[in-house]
């Protein structure tokens, strides 16, 4: 068989009457076509005997007015070969994911490191907190001087451990935008490696208690919130505190640094370190003091566009809102006015 032959009464350009036609295709069909009629027209699928390609569907060259193709389901050489790329691609996907693991796998994973570095990171800053609040009760404004030969070496654990935050974000395992993660870990570090870690005379100040404490302070709230995240909890208390806590603290955190720099510049200028001599033919005496007094703006310039940045602000509802620090501190300097 290689033609379809069809009647049927129906409306059409000549109105209400039989309509027929007799059409050969180029090549062998299988017989008992199906037909479906619909409001429209009348869809006729017929099957290849033999599957291969056929130049145009029917003998004639010129198609016949009436007849529409399928063109859902209608093919050239091209389109074949374009689907059969297709299909040998996503099976080399397939097979790419197979090697390298499912996705719910490598979820897991993450999700598994980012809970033990924030455990770890909690489980640091939380005793360095501890220690020091109960230090301050029994020794009282004693416990100021000695702070750092105390918490020194957890300090550095934990402030150097923290460049997996940075690495974290250039590399989107997490979605923290990049460069706060890197202006907070350097100028902590530069605080704590350079001004109290260089400078012995510094080492025994109250200072390193109040940066200590409030840097500890922050993060004691932090990385518990991140920790629930990774095993996906969400306790508001905690929520609301971690967006909350660092409005007084981060501040005061900022002040603490700007003091201990302020109180490093005498010790600098009168040992020298880190000071050199321009070469010839200028031959000035750079002392480190000059980039310490830099440093004190940075720190307030650092600070401000860090504050700026939208940080979002949880009631005890659950109401997350990003609220700029000047808002903030525009609603409390009213509400202090009024009372």
């Amino acid at each position: 068989m290689g033609a379809v032959v069809a009647a049927a009464q129906g409306h059409g350009a000549k109105g209400d009457n039989v309509y027929e036609f007799h059409l050969e295709f180029l090549d062998l069909v299988k017989p008992e076509p199906i037909y479906k009629l619909t409001q429209r027209q009348v869809n006729i699928t017929v099957q290849k005997k033999v599957s291969q390609w056929w130049e145009r569907l029917t003998k004639q060259e010129k198609r016949p007015l009436f007849l529409a193709p399928d063109f859902d389901r209608w093919l050239d050489e091209s389109d074949a070969e374009m689907e059969l790329r297709a299909k040998e691609e996503e099976r080399l996907n397939k097979l790419r994911l197979e090697s390298q693991g499912s996705p719910e796998t490598l979820i897991s994973l993450k999700k598994g490191y980012l809970f033990m570095y924030n455990l770890v990171q909690f489980l640091g800053f939380s005793w360095m907190f501890v220690n020091m609040t109960v230090r301050f009760f029994i020794l009282g404004k004693e416990s100021f001087y000695d702070t750092f030969h105390t918490m020194a070496d957890v300090m550095y654990f934990s402030q150097m451990l923290a460049v997996v935050e940075t690495i974290n974000a250039v590399i989107g395992v997490t979605s923290s935008p990049v460069i706060p993660s890197l202006v907070q870990f350097l100028g902590r570090n530069f605080i704590l490696f350079i001004i109290f870690g260089n400078v012995e005379e510094m080492q025994n100040k109250a200072v390193v208690f109040f940066v200590f404490y409030l840097w500890s302070t922050i993060e004691i709230f932090r990385y518990p919130f991140y920790i629930l995240y990774c095993i996906d909890m969400d306790w508001k208390v905690l929520t609301w505190l971690r967006y909350t806590v660092w409005i007084p603290t981060y501040p005061l955190g900022c002040l603490a640094e700007v003091v201990a720099v302020i109180q490093s510049i005498p010790i600098f200028n009168e040992t020298g370190r880190f000071s050199f001599t321009l070469p010839y033919p200028v031959k000035i005496k750079v002392r480190f003091s000059f980039f310490l007094q830099i440093y004190i703006i940075v720190i307030f310039l650092g600070k401000y566009w860090l504050y700026n940045r939208l940080f979002p602000v949880t009631s005890l509802g659950g109401r997350v809102k990003c609220l700029n620090i000047l808002k903030v501190f525009r609603v409390i300097s009213k509400g202090v006015v009024q009372s």
